[in-house]
């Protein structure tokens, strides 16, 4: 039997795949088969993954933030590799403040890389994709989008993270409502505390049996570890899955 999550011969952009949660998502494709299109600020991380695999990743750096930089990747990816058939909405930032102190740069920063970024990039391989299907392509592709706890629970000095968060259910919803038809899904995973350079405050020695004590399983996650979910949700495993939001946090939130 074919291994049901094999990406072999497929092509799939990860947003801020250099380092952290997108590291390991693009590791794990390119083992599974895939070839990756890997876009983040810091150019001599991407530099160094494509040194890594020859042929196989190939980098882009930029901020997700700039709509011509997805259609530019998009069109990219095409050109090196045929076509694509999959996105990851990954880049993320922080801009911690409580809601009284935070400044209209610090909700606009977060909002712009989280939303606005997922959204341009959701388009331009949104078109990309409805072409082929349209064209005769059975299996255009799927699109992940990296959302967090944050987004449903809501999280302290972090309302535009929150804010950000829970808009990527709406973006991954709508697109499979849009896109079913044409054999395009879409879905959302859901993490907790993974670790990452991100969380390290949260999982830092004040905070951490706090956060600890609220997780079933009472650990936490490495960046390995989640990127499993996200490849199967690309895979033809995850087929006929679309519009959902796969909660990958250990127990942090459990609910029907």
């Amino acid at each position: 039997m074919k291994n049901p999550m094999s990406l072999e011969g497929r092509t799939i952009i990860v947003t801020g795949a250099g380092q952290g949660i997108g590291l390991a998502i693009s590791e794990l494709a390119m083992e599974l088969g895939a070839n990756v299109v890997g876009v983040d600020l810091n150019g001599d991380n991407l530099a160094a993954i494509a040194d890594k695999h020859s042929g196989r990743f190939l980098a882009v750096a930029g901020s997700v933030a700039d709509q011509t930089l997805a259609e530019q990747v998009v069109q990219q990816g095409i050109e090196q590799f045929g076509a694509v058939h999959g996105l990851v909405n990954n880049a993320g930032i922080g801009r911690p403040a409580m809601i009284h102190k935070m400044t209209p740069q610090e909700w606009q920063q977060v909002l712009d890389v989280h939303l606005n970024g997922s959204f341009f990039f959701t388009q331009a391989v949104g078109i990309h994709m409805l072409e082929r299907a349209k064209a005769g392509d059975d299996n255009p592709g799927a699109i992940v989008f990296i959302s967090s706890d944050a987004g449903r629970r809501g999280s302290l000095g972090q309302i535009n993270y929150a804010a950000a968060k829970s808009g990527m259910f709406g973006m991954a919803m709508t697109a499979a409502r849009e896109w079913a038809k044409f054999g395009i899904r879409s879905n959302a995973v859901c993490f907790g505390l993974v670790e990452t350079a991100m969380t390290e405050t949260a999982r830092s020695e004040r905070f951490r049996d706090t956060y600890l004590e609220q997780i079933a399983m009472g650990r936490f996650s490495s960046p390995e570890e989640v990127s499993v979910p996200v490849c199967f949700l690309l895979s033809s495993g995850a087929s006929y899955i679309t519009g959902q939001v796969l909660s990958v946090n250990g127990g942090y939130t459990i609910a029907m």
